[in-house]
């Protein structure tokens, strides 16, 4: 399949004589050079700008294979604009860029936006992925968006809803334990304390994270401060006992006995890729709910459910930012695709539902024009 590679351009008009190759390049061509120097909106009318996406990636934590540079990188980023045209009908095109720095990446980035609609960040190690991300929103009026980040939250998020809905709560009854404050881990839980969960602890590689805590860097000092009310110290395990919600993120390792401990009617995320922190068989023992990141198992937390809709709502209305209303739009859309089939192997809808980009898309869409940033 991936035998030279995966993408190709192709023209969307005839060059079948002088005529035509007249209107597409010179001479014809400078007509819309000059209207489009004259109105730089017009870009958007009379070029391919507004409907493609830069896939950018600095190759430094590449699925679960972690810092494999730009080259190793490209098979992935062709496989996401692949999935961008498949399930969203936007353009993308791999960028791997040859620098880790961020000033370099922002940079880079910067000067290359002129000629996309939006960008889409691609498996940017943490910490460096959130200045990264911010700068750039700052710099552009296009939308910027971190996939590893906010893809993986909006499905978390509308998985969780399906999830609460099911076992007859709300998201405000859940007290929810995040394993991984990596950028998913951190995206997920921002995401889900704004949509109003009960309560939700974070822990890394050295246990919970919370206020007061040794060494933790600015990302995860803002994390301690709007999470963890409880306080709790010690182990991902120990913090379980008698939590609702497990959620992984980390690539960790997850005991029986921990989910065990739960509450009545757990529900269980375990979305490390490819080995879930639980074996959802193991999990199901305990928890009522259990999805993972895999195909091969009920439930799969999959971001194609989420970025080409999400891109293709901000594309058709050309809006100069992906807010984080559109974000919590985009999760209800997909968990109301699921609608009265909800059941405990169907919290979330299946990448290969057709109804999946249409409904994440219209609610993107909606919401882009109610927060202002829409300008068609």
């Amino acid at each position: 399949m991936h035998r030279g590679g995966k993408l190709e351009v192709r023209s969307t008009v005839p060059v079948r004589d002088a005529g035509d190759l007249s209107l597409a390049y010179t001479p014809g061509v400078a007509r819309v050079c000059t209207a489009i120097a004259e109105q730089p909106e017009l870009v958007n009318e009379y070029t391919w700008v507004s409907n493609v996406v830069a896939v950018v990636s600095d190759g430094t934590a590449v699925l679960g294979l972690g810092d494999i540079g730009p080259a190793a990188a490209m098979p992935v980023m062709e496989g996401k604009a692949l999935l961008f045209k498949e399930f969203g009908g936007v353009d993308a095109v791999p960028v791997c860029l040859d620098c880790t720095d961020v000033d370099g990446l922002v940079e880079t980035v910067v000067r290359l936006a002129p000629s996309f609609g939006g960008i889409n960040l691609e498996d940017i190690s943490a910490p460096r992925c959130f200045e990264v991300e911010d700068r750039l929103r700052e710099l552009l009026d296009i939308p910027v968006f971190h996939d590893d980040q906010h893809g993986t939250a909006i499905v978390v998020l509308a998985a969780l809803q399906n999830a609460a809905r099911l076992t007859g709560r709300t998201l405000g009854d859940l007290r929810a334990v995040v394993a991984g404050a990596g950028a998913s881990g951190v995206a997920v839980t921002n995401i889900l304390v704004n949509a109003g969960i009960g309560d939700i602890a974070v822990s890394d590689s050295k246990g919970m994270i919370y206020q007061g805590r040794e060494g933790l860097n600015p990302v995860k000092q803002v994390l301690a401060a709007r999470t963890n009310r409880a306080g709790r110290t010690g182990s991902t395990e120990e913090a379980l006992t008698g939590a609702d919600v497990f959620i992984g993120l980390s690539g960790s390792t997850l005991a029986e006995s921990a989910v065990e401990s739960m509450a009545r009617d757990a529900i269980v995320f375990a979305l490390s890729n490819p080995t879930p922190e639980i074996h959802p068989e193991v999990a199901r023992r305990h928890a009522t709910v259990v999805a993972t990141g895999r195909s091969d198992f009920p439930n799969q937390i999959n971001n194609v459910l989420a970025f080409p809709g999400v891109f293709r709502g901000a594309l058709d209305v050309r809006a100069s930012a992906i807010t984080e209303n559109m974000k919590v739009a985009a999760a209800r859309a997909l968990a109301d695709v699921v609608g009265g089939d909800l059941s405990p192997d169907y919290v979330i809808p299946s990448p290969f539902d057709a109804r999946v980009a249409p409904a994440v898309t219209a609610a993107v869409a909606a919401q882009a024009h109610e927060d202002g940033v829409a300008r068609k």
